[in-house]
């Protein structure tokens, strides 16, 4: 069934750059948009940044706008994630999923096994 592969992390310095992608098996009928979100130990997943398959219209959190840039590939299934000037407080494991266009709500009940970055001083 759907499958969703995220890779690119790693361990790098501050001020680094990091490359993530995430890569679905189908395209789900009625699938308008995807999203990065992020998980700390000790903490809630969070938003990061979605975008739409059509149109590609963007949306950011506050704490990566201006550093990280959400792209796709429509004829891969593939979402990435281009993220600069990384902090230390970028660190956690990065998971991508399908999201409601409006409000970037996940809708669906499974996850990927996501991909560490860990971003030292």
């Amino acid at each position: 069934q759907v499958q969703l592969v995220e890779s690119g992390g790693g361990l790098v310095q501050a001020g680094g750059s990091l490359r993530l992608s995430c890569a679905k098996s189908v395209r789900t009928f009625g699938s308008l948009a995807m999203a990065w979100f992020r998980q700390a130990p000790g903490k809630e997943r969070e938003f990061v940044a979605g975008i739409t398959w059509s149109g590609g219209r963007t949306a950011y959190a506050d704490s990566v706008k201006g550093r990280f840039t959400i792209s796709r590939d429509n004829a891969k299934n593939t979402v990435y994630l281009q993220m600069n000037r990384l902090k230390p407080e970028d660190t956690a494991v990065y998971y991508c999923n399908d999201v409601a266009p409006v409000g970037w709500v996940v809708v669906n009940g499974y996850w990927g096994q996501g991909t560490q970055v860990t971003v030292s001083s």
